[in-house]
């Protein structure tokens, strides 16, 4: 890449002290760099025409394509600079349970349609915490629950949530006073598990109170526990925001009698993409919309 560089300031300045002043180099420095174009090209590059110096024919012949090479190599070495949002034409890849695509996904698409009208967010089901599909590419953005397996990973906190319980408008559960942990444990729940576990938050605190509550139903994800839960007895807990949404008209939330761990969501993405111009914008744009707007 050096030969590159000044073969392309020899063949522009047909100088060698000339090429050497605009490299930064010393005359002899550039002499010798001559030197070794003209074993590497096999060819003398420049010779002696009097006071001055002329290119060879083979020079000459070479010259449009040494400049072209040397521009696109200092392209190619340049640091990244912005990114035209509005002339963006990207589709990113965004993996997010369920519950955060019915609750949040509209007020995105509409935020990022309005700075840049041809990026599409394309939301892909979250199944596990597996993080593959960001190492491999397959996914440029993850959103949820940080897991412990990718250290490599970046993030960013977008908001903060906990778990509530809901019940059905009219549930006897809100007729009897206090909800404490004995009358929530004497209750049917739905769980919400994409491995269909029968665990839920809080069971380790009832547990230590020697409390199992009845599982009766599993569901695969938090829509569907507020489904089963709008239409039947059964008590479920699902994270605070996503109450929010227009599926949960049909329930009543209330806090839950023991303790249960909070939740932290972030934007999730790999180093390789760090840096990119498009991407660090949807990011922004994102940690934006959550800083600044209802959660």
């Amino acid at each position: 890449m050096n030969l590159l560089v000044a073969l392309d300031a020899l063949l522009t300045e047909r100088s060698v002290s000339s090429a050497a002043r605009k490299l930064h180099l010393s005359p002899s420095a550039m002499s010798r760099t001559l030197s070794r174009l003209r074993t590497v090209l096999g060819d003398p590059v420049l010779v002696p025409a009097g006071r001055s110096m002329v290119a060879t024919p083979h020079a000459e012949s070479i010259a449009d394509e040494v400049r072209a090479l040397t521009a696109a190599v200092r392209t190619v070495l340049s640091p990244i600079g912005s990114v035209d949002v509005a002339r963006l034409n990207r589709v990113f890849t965004v993996r997010a349970n369920d519950a955060f695509v019915v609750v949040h996904a509209a007020r995105l698409s509409a935020v990022v349609a309005t700075a840049a009208p041809d990026v599409r967010l394309c939301f892909v089901p979250k199944p596990d915490k597996d993080i593959h599909a960001l190492r491999e590419g397959t996914v440029d953005l993850e959103i949820g629950v940080i897991s412990g397996d990718g250290a490599e990973l970046l993030a960013q906190t977008l908001y903060r949530d906990a778990f509530v319980g809901i019940v059905r408008k009219g549930h006897e559960l809100l007729r009897g006073g206090e909800i404490t942990v004995e009358r929530y444990a004497a209750c049917g729940h739905v769980v919400a598990s994409r491995r269909g576990k029968n665990t839920r938050p809080g069971d380790e605190a009832l547990a230590a109170m020697g409390l199992h509550p009845e599982v009766k139903m599993i569901v695969p994800s938090f829509p569907a526990v507020l489904a089963v839960v709008s239409a039947s007895d059964l008590v479920g807990v699902v994270p605070r925001s996503f109450c929010q949404s227009q599926f949960a008209s049909g329930v009543v939330t209330f806090a839950l009698p023991m303790a249960t761990p909070p939740i932290v969501i972030s934007q999730i993405w790999h180093p390789r993409l760090d840096a990119d111009p498009g991407h660090r914008w949807l990011r922004g744009v994102i940690f934006d919309a959550f800083r600044t707007g209802d959660r």
